[in-house]
């Protein structure tokens, strides 16, 4: 599991940092109107929740446990739903519905799920 998390974890980081150099210019032809300020967002919670996952992956070499995993999925389904989802809407306009929300609580709940493996290891 450790593995599979840390390469999980390096891969979101290296699409994160290309995700940011590439919203530099992105912006100029997006749709929104704050196309800027919704691409540095999702750039943010990409990469910070990206060093989640490279942590968890960490963590796990230690020892895993299902809170481990659960928090390392639920952290790579919140960069691809929040992110993607503020993605979305700067270049198309169109809104994903509760696609943004759904990965927030994602994030959310990964952390729980990382604060519960500590408490319990």
């Amino acid at each position: 599991m450790a593995r599979a998390l840390l390469f999980a974890g390096a891969l979101a980081m290296a699409i994160g940092v290309a995700a940011g150099a590439f919203s530099a210019h992105a912006a100029k032809g997006a749709v929104h109107p704050d196309a800027a300020q919704l691409l540095r967002t999702a750039v943010l919670y990409h990469l910070v929740n990206g060093l989640g996952i490279v942590a968890v992956a960490l963590v796990a070499r230690a020892g895993s446990s299902a809170w481990l995993a659960a928090s390392g999925v639920l952290l790579a389904a919140g960069i691809v739903l929040f992110c993607g989802a503020l993605w979305i809407l700067a270049m198309t306009g169109r809104s994903m519905g509760p696609m943004a929300p759904t990965g927030g609580l994602a994030f959310i709940a990964g952390w729980i799920a990382l604060a519960i493996h500590a408490l319990r290891s």
